[in-house]
């Protein structure tokens, strides 16, 4: 062989190696479509669903992402422009949007004790009793990564695995939903929960700069401001804040003094509050200057509202970690209570252990979930693959990259969307039981916000008695639908 065919050959090689690496062409595909309908009540909805990929492409047309969508909408409303139109996605990061497709928003709904709790199996769906989409068409959203979403190239993943990628990613899924279903026009809202708040947050500000203004965003177990919620040398603020789901969480499992028990949750959770945030909040801000009987009455008073014993928070320099208040309440008892819903309980092989080795919550519900839904959007939504839905990645999780330097805060990012869009409104829905993300420190962070007054007018609260994912629980599940169909009818409403 010549040393210029040689050289020809080597650089054909090359070309097929680099190749090799580039994300092959994918052709879009065209949604699954199909009729269905659901009977409430004397009420029967007749709706269509669209299921596939929205391709996200680069400037020259070529697909670098597919965001898989499910969408459900009204077929039998006269004008779907006037209609509200709802996008909805959990968070994680790294999360699927089927804990809020299939237990709170959707037209069907996964079969649990009424109190959440893991029924045995097999699992199945029901009828949603309390879906939304007699007042709102639904679209659910899993971000790149989660579900069914792909980046082409695997190596793309950082693009859209970070607080501002995100954004971007599902931002342009909007843009393009709204253009391709031709509801630009429609009253417009955002509804997540957990991370997927600190994402609607973020969602507000940034779209509104590219035109598209929300009528209302609904906020489940919120977390914009992540200071506090980590736990840490330094921060102060996570333990204060945590405490009145401590109380909350012993009260529930009867480890409150007995004056303290008699109480209703409405009545201890305030006297909670104002403690933690005046003494506790300055004892902890005196560090090791605090001493002597002002220090022993700060412990006395703590282990008074948690549980815990005076001894305990004393070895805990008075600052209780989440992970060990779970393990630690009920000890005695060789159990322990669940992150995502403190109402939970967990056993363990030992008892000595600092911290739980699993969340009882979230090991109760991912199975009925898991294999739900991989049933339902074959045999219902019509949608065929075999690829792995992820319900939540933890690949994405460990890999998400935070913004450097200081803890992720969406708060701004809705406060410059509410000095830009006067009319929008916030319905916040948080749980009594959620460890994950407190009511308190969600509180905290709106009280922080500096909104103007006229503002804070168009904030809506509301606490029930479950947890993260209250939605779990029938009744709260059942109270939180009248709450946010209301505040859905009346942010719709033209000026």
């Amino acid at each position: 062989m010549s040393e210029k065919n040689a050289e020809q050959d080597d650089k054909q090689k090359n070309d097929k190696q680099q190749n090799d690496k580039q994300p092959q062409a994918e052709a879009e595909i065209a949604p699954v479509e199909r009729e269905h309908s659901l009977t409430l009540g004397d009420q029967t909805l007749a709706y269509k669903t669209h299921t596939g990929m929205m391709p996200l492409k680069n400037a020259k047309g070529e697909i670098e992402a597919n965001i898989f969508y499910m969408a459900y909408t009204r077929s039998d409303v006269a004008e779907s422009r006037t209609r509200p139109l709802t996008f909805v996605f959990n968070g994680g990061p790294g999360s699927s949007s089927v804990w809020l497709h299939l237990g709170a928003f959707g037209p069907q709904r996964v079969r649990m004790e009424d109190e959440g709790w893991m029924p045995a199996p097999p699992y199945i769906l029901e009828p949603n009793a309390h879906t939304l989409l007699d007042v709102t068409d639904l679209v659910f959203i899993d971000p790149v990564g989660t579900g069914y979403s792909r980046a082409t190239d695997p190596d793309n993943n950082k693009k859209y695995w970070s607080v501002q990628g995100d954004l971007d990613s599902v931002g342009e899924f909007i843009r393009l939903y709204l253009t391709r279903y031709q509801r630009w026009t429609s009253p417009l809202f955002l509804a997540g929960e957990s991370y997927g708040t600190t994402r609607a947050a973020g969602l507000a500000g940034h779209l509104i700069d590219r035109g598209i203004a929300f009528n209302g965003i609904i906020l489940i177990s919120t977390v914009m401001q992540f200071q506090t919620i980590r736990f840490g040398r330094g921060n102060d603020l996570s333990y204060a804040l945590y405490v009145p789901t401590y109380a909350a969480t012993a009260w529930y499992h009867n480890k409150l003094p007995a004056d303290l028990q008699e109480k209703t949750l409405d009545e201890l959770l305030p006297e909670v509050e104002q403690w933690a945030q005046t003494d506790y909040m300055l004892a902890l801000m005196q560090g090791d200057q605090l001493k002597g009987e002002a220090r022993q009455a700060v412990i006395a008073q703590l282990a008074r509202y948690t549980g815990l014993t005076e001894r305990y928070i004393e070895h805990s320099n008075l600052r209780v970690h989440i992970w060990r208040f779970c393990k630690e309440l009920l000890r005695d008892d060789w159990r322990t209570v669940g992150r995502l819903d403190s109402r939970f309980k967990g056993t363990e092989e030992l008892g000595i252990t600092e911290m739980p080795e699993f969340d009882p919550s979230m090991a109760s519900i991912t199975p009925p979930y898991t294999a739900t839904f991989n049933d339902y959007v074959r045999r219902e939504l019509g949608y065929e693959t075999d690829t792995s839905y992820e319900i939540l990645s933890y690949d994405v999780n460990r890999n998400w990259e935070f913004d450097r330097g200081t803890p992720p805060d969406t708060s701004e990012a809705l406060r410059r969307a509410f000095a830009r869009n006067p009319f929008l409104k916030v319905f916040v829905a948080q749980g009594y039981y959620d460890l994950a993300t407190p009511h308190f420190a969600a509180w905290y962070t709106f009280d922080h916000m500096g909104l103007a007054p006229e503002h804070h007018d168009n904030i809506s609260r509301a606490t029930y008695p479950a947890g993260h994912m209250f939605y779990l629980d029938v009744p709260s599940l059942a109270q939180f639908k009248e709450d946010a169909a209301q505040f859905i009818a009346e942010a719709s409403q033209r000026g």
